[in-house]
């Protein structure tokens, strides 16, 4: 059946929303507050769950952001009464389940308070919140750890702990003598007992270490056995790190570029060697199938990101360039500064995009990949340009496929910044998500209808819920 001019525009609705859900994290960016960013995505959440809600809830399949997932969560849970048949409403909690159990704990105990505060309480939410409590695999420790949260969820669901010390340890702590449980015990002797702080989670015994007066260093190696591998990376920015492999490549990147230059030269092969470790798992089967692969990285002074966002966009275009490399049989790199060692790159100087596309296409590649927040500035406009007489004179065919990443939300246009019409563009967060990216990125050139796209979001929440049901089980 011919796709009608209202399917095109609601399938680039969706579009425009899933590259928001993909990058917007309501927190201020280069070039915009975080009140814009709040607004415009609260805008883009009620006008798509309105108008397309199964698409909407079918996005907790795609690769959006956790931000935003659990604002997705919060919204289809508000509005359970609008959700359709009984058919509508099981897909939906299948969905929230599954992606519930993906979200990291202190980001869902959150999700719970707030469906507290807006008084939301629901069959299906009462139902949602006590499965995923009784799914946590030590009721003890997240008692220890969210105590706050732990006791909103189970006494806005009226959840009955599985055990009577949990329930004891959140709703009658002061009048409790002992614990059989040793890690709530461990709870209880902190408060007067030194050593009894190091065998609690780090972000409680922190609290108990400053109550105590145990110095900064003696607190960090002592505490150093019960800390995960990302709060040692938090805390230790001056010598080896302890282990770097198994690290996701985004937050590789992120620490790479925390250090200074003169440390990230003397560590040079352990980090390159984690970066590229990172990428080959990140790359999974695809490594070296993508065939000549150039790309234009965007490392120009906005890069550097905001206050609360240090160094993301760099740190996205530095995975980025990683993974490329372990995607190609051929890799051309083109940073915009001109830089040629990429673990050395910081945030500086303009963006010179359309000079350096036009340096990757004298490659003549497969791919062109372009990784930057779309502020072409150096002149401005130039990018755009080159990419419309590339595509409609020089390579009409299509020999090369280019798409535009972009890691920045723009929040005036409710959409990540775009280079040229003509040249598909998608929102990425974290570098490990650019396969799954390139392939919606073909949606976003105008012209797939809304039966392509629902068709193609029905296989990812296929695959989805497969591969967390089936684990589940």
């Amino acid at each position: 059946m011919a796709e009608t001019f209202s399917d095109l525009i609601a399938a680039e609705d969706v579009l425009l929303f899933v590259n928001a859900a993909v990058t917007a994290t309501g927190q201020r960016e280069f070039r915009s507050d975080a009140q814009e960013q709040r607004l415009s995505l609260s805008f883009l959440h009620e006008y798509v769950r309105v108008n397309y809600r199964r698409l909407y809830a079918a996005t907790l399949a795609l690769d959006v952001n956790d931000h935003n997932a659990a604002l997705i969560i919060e919204a289809l849970l508000r509005t359970a009464a609008d959700a359709g048949d009984a058919v509508d409403k099981r897909a939906e909690g299948r969905l929230i389940a599954a992606r519930l159990a993906m979200l990291p704990p202190p980001r869902v105990y959150r999700l719970f308070r707030a469906l507290r505060a807006a008084r939301v309480n629901n069959r299906r939410t009462r139902a949602l919140m006590r499965d995923w409590l009784a799914a946590r695999p030590d009721p003890a420790y997240d008692a220890v750890k969210y105590r706050a949260g732990m006791k909103t969820a189970a006494r806005h669901a009226h959840v009955r702990l599985p055990d009577d010390e949990v329930g004891a340890f959140l709703f009658e702590h002061r009048g409790r003598l002992r614990y059989d449980n040793a890690f709530l015990d461990a709870h209880r002797r902190a408060r007067y007992e030194q050593a009894a702080v190091y065998e609690l989670p780090f972000t409680v015994a922190e609290g108990f270490a400053a109550r105590h007066g145990i110095p900064r260093e003696v607190f960090l190696e002592r505490i150093a056995p019960r800390m995960t591998r990302l709060e040692r990376l938090r805390t230790q920015r001056t010598g080896p790190a302890a282990d770097l492999t198994g690290m996701p490549l985004t937050r590789l990147a992120l620490y790479a570029l925390s250090l200074g230059v003169e440390e990230r030269v003397a560590r040079r092969a352990e980090l390159t060697g984690a970066l590229r470790a990172a990428a080959r798992r990140a790359a999974g089967p695809y490594a070296g199938t993508w065939g000549r692969v150039a790309a234009v990285l965007d490392d120009s002074y906005s890069a550097s990101g905001s206050g609360e966002k240090r160094r993301r966009p760099l740190a996205v275009a530095l995975g980025c360039h990683f993974l490329l490399e372990a995607l190609a049989t051929t890799y051309t790199p083109r940073w915009t500064s001109g830089s040629t060692d990429a673990l050395l790159v910081r945030p500086w100087g303009p963006t010179p995009l359309g000079t350096r596309i036009l340096d990757a296409l004298e490659a003549e590649p497969q791919r062109l990949v372009i990784v930057s927040d779309g502020w072409d500035n150096a002149p401005p406009g130039l990018a755009g340009e080159v990419l419309r007489v590339w595509r409609t004179r020089l390579d009409p065919e299509r020999r090369t496929s280019v798409v535009h990443l972009n890691p920045v939300y723009d929040a005036d246009g409710f959409d990540v910044r775009r280079l040229a019409p003509s040249v598909p563009t998608a929102g990425i967060r974290d570098a490990e998500d650019l396969p799954a990216l390139v392939e919606v990125a073909q949606f976003a050139e105008g012209r797939t209808g809304l039966a392509e796209l629902r068709a193609y979001f029905d296989r990812r929440v296929e695959l989805f819920l497969r591969a967390r049901e089936g684990t589940e089980a």
